[in-house]
């Protein structure tokens, strides 16, 4: 055989390889995109096919693990003005029972009066580190959430603060705000941005008011909005100063 027709034969063999491969590749990606739906938890299974996933709870668990803290938003002037808002929220609502979504390294929850407070978080480092902090404290719980945590207890109000815009992934944004509402009685507190934008790897704004309108309007009405006393400064480029406070109302 001349080496010529070698060479014919190599090249064929080589373009039916690609395209098996290339056809491999697709059916792979269409079965993934198929049984995306399958990995409604509290946050994305790991073991997904998805590669390039952004998993929103490694990011914060290796951050908290390597000395890493929950963000200017809960320190200094912005953690001061948080808890002014919500410690006046809960003397004239009479607020028994706190729960929390993101409870972080706890900075914002020392500045802040509960009563019977519960925080859960996705990283285990925040919850130990909360758990340390408030040892002797019985009036506060700290609850790490996994793949298979179901939510049951309810409390008078449901607070998210600075956590909204950090869910990068559709499937826990909405997980994590059926879960706001559902534990809650009477109220619940949102603190974050209400638009649309990502602006970094970790931040994806969220107009989750669209959400509410969607899903909880029958049962739920915006009680008061008060804006943020310290706005945006593009200078320091403080992503949580884009924050409003919202105060929902359950509807009797």
């Amino acid at each position: 055989m001349r080496i010529k027709d070698i060479k014919i034969i190599i090249f064929i063999t080589l373009i039916f390889s690609d395209i098996f491969f290339i056809k491999y590749y697709q059916e792979i990606v269409q079965y993934n995109n198929n049984n995306m739906t399958k990995n409604e938890t509290i946050f994305k299974n790991k073991n997904s096919s998805n590669l390039n996933f952004f998993y929103s709870s490694d990011y914060w668990e290796k951050r908290y693990a390597n000395g890493g803290n929950s963000g200017s938003g809960s320190y200094n002037n912005l953690a001061k003005f948080k808890a002014e808002i919500i410690n006046n929220f809960l003397n004239i609502n009479k607020i028994k029972t706190v729960i929390e979504w993101g409870s972080g390294d706890c900075n914002q929850i020392s500045l802040i009066n509960y009563k019977q407070y519960i925080g859960y978080d996705v990283s285990k480092t925040a919850i130990d580190i909360c758990k340390k902090k408030f040892y002797n404290d019985s009036t506060k719980m700290f609850l790490h959430i996994n793949d298979k945590f179901i939510n049951k207890k309810k409390a008078d109000l449901s607070i998210s603060l600075d956590v909204i815009f950090h869910l990068l992934e559709d499937n826990v944004y909405n997980l994590y705000m059926k879960n706001l509402f559902d534990s809650s009685e009477k109220f619940i507190c949102i603190y974050s941005s209400n638009y649309d934008k990502i602006i970094a790897k970790h931040v994806k704004h969220r107009k989750f008011t669209d959400w509410i309108d969607k899903y909880q309007s029958n049962n739920w009405k915006l009680k008061e909005y008060i804006p943020n006393r310290f706005p945006f400064n593009p200078k320091k480029c403080d992503f949580t100063s884009f924050s409003d406070f919202y105060f929902y109302e359950k509807i009797k």
